[in-house]
């Protein structure tokens, strides 16, 4: 079977950020486990050299612009150019005219749950049609799918609570999964004090990686952050992800609250995979406000390096973390700073979060996740 994977998002650098290690992780256990089929890679000229092709796997490519007129008119023709048996679309953009067998994966409904137009750069009529047409490709990829993959029990419900007419005997649960950073090294702690001095990170810290999406309710972390830091003073909030309008929008807001960049709330911009082990093994505690996830990787990397997890108790986040957490609302930033606040001082309680997230962190397995997604794919097939 010729299977082909839109990989436009692949890798941890592009605008995918979990997605694209989600679609690189895939990729590099299906070569590990499948010796049979074939498979074609559907990159673009920002990550075309980020994955070499080998015995089984090729890459064409499709420089198209995600959620685009583009990508909707000319991915039909160079999926039917590829002469693809079926296609996985690892993300819930499937262009309308798409004729081939497909299977999709759904990782969130963001957008109908959190519908704002501070999530856009985009004028409130163009959101407008964006969101519309953000429901009429989901609702088609959903109806003509050979099969729905989610992340969490907490997409299938969410699909089926908005679009009720989906079949859920198509909906399969697969969880994503975890391993150790692809390039760590051994802990060092003269490196480790080193690379904080190089990017003004002071200890204790909190950490969050991540975007800076609205739906990640980092201004909610960061009003939060003033109230803890009026009894720590000494305290250092490390926001690492992708600098772009919205991480910028956020600085301002920070700004705004006066609250001091980099001294108290430390952008970090992008980060490699080595350098994140870093700031995982010497951080105090690990903060994840979100409003919304499908899955919730970044918390998990931290439980895998022993570091405590305060998080939201929002959508997915209490079935994927489990007890090896400490919760929140994400809307009541008293109860917020109080969890954040016993996860700083608690020894005893971050002795028992560091043994729970080590065994929750071997429920997941990026090899076991490509194993069931090959199982669909050849089912779908059949």
């Amino acid at each position: 079977m010729r299977i082909g994977i839109d990989a436009r998002l692949f890798g941890p650098r592009t605008a995918g950020g979990g997605l694209g290690r989600y679609i690189q992780q895939l990729v590099t256990h299906l070569q590990q486990i499948d010796s049979e089929n074939e498979y074609v890679l559907f990159l673009r000229k920002s990550n075309w050299d980020e994955f070499a092709e080998g015995p089984r796997f090729k890459k064409i490519m499709a420089d198209y612009q995600w959620y685009s007129l583009e990508e909707q008119i000319k991915m039909p023709q160079k999926i039917k150019e590829a002469k693809v048996d079926l296609m996985h679309f690892p993300h819930f953009n499937v262009p309308l005219m798409v004729k081939e067998p497909f299977v999709v994966t759904i990782h969130d409904l963001i957008l109908l749950e959190h519908p704002t137009t501070r999530a856009t750069t985009l004028g409130p009529l163009k959101y407008k049609l964006k969101h519309a047409g953000y429901k009429r490709v989901i609702g088609h990829a959903l109806k003509k799918s050979k099969a729905i993959i989610v992340p969490s029990n907490y997409i299938k419900e969410s699909i089926l609570k908005y679009f009720p007419k989906a079949d859920p005997e198509k909906i399969k649960v697969i969880y994503e999964g975890l391993s150790r950073l692809s390039t760590e090294e051994q802990a060092n702690p003269e490196k480790d004090k080193e690379f904080l001095q190089k990017h003004n990170i002071r200890q204790p810290f909190l950490l969050y990686v991540g975007n800076s999406y609205p739906h990640k309710n980092l201004e909610a972390l960061a009003r939060t952050f003033k109230a803890v830091l009026g009894a720590k003073p000494d305290v250092q909030l490390v926001l690492v992800g992708q600098k772009n309008y919205f991480s910028e929008r956020l600085q301002n807001d920070v700004s705004q609250l006066g609250l001091r960049i980099p001294e108290q709330v430390n952008f970090t911009g992008y980060i490699e995979d080595a350098d994140l082990a870093k700031l995982y093994r010497t951080a105090r505690l690990y903060v994840f406000p979100s409003l919304s996830e499908g899955f919730g990787l970044p918390p998990l990397e931290a439980m895998s390096h022993d570091l405590p997890v305060a998080s939201s108790n929002a959508s997915c986040l209490p079935e994927v973390l489990g007890p090896a957490a400490i919760y929140f609302d994400p809307r009541d930033e008293n109860e917020m700073a109080r969890v954040i606040f016993e996860g700083l001082d608690n020894n005893a309680l971050r002795q028992t979060l560091i043994q729970a997230g080590r065994q929750q962190t071997q429920k997941y397995s990026w090899q076991k996740m490509a194993k069931e997604i090959l199982d669909i794919y050849n089912r779908a097939a059949r």
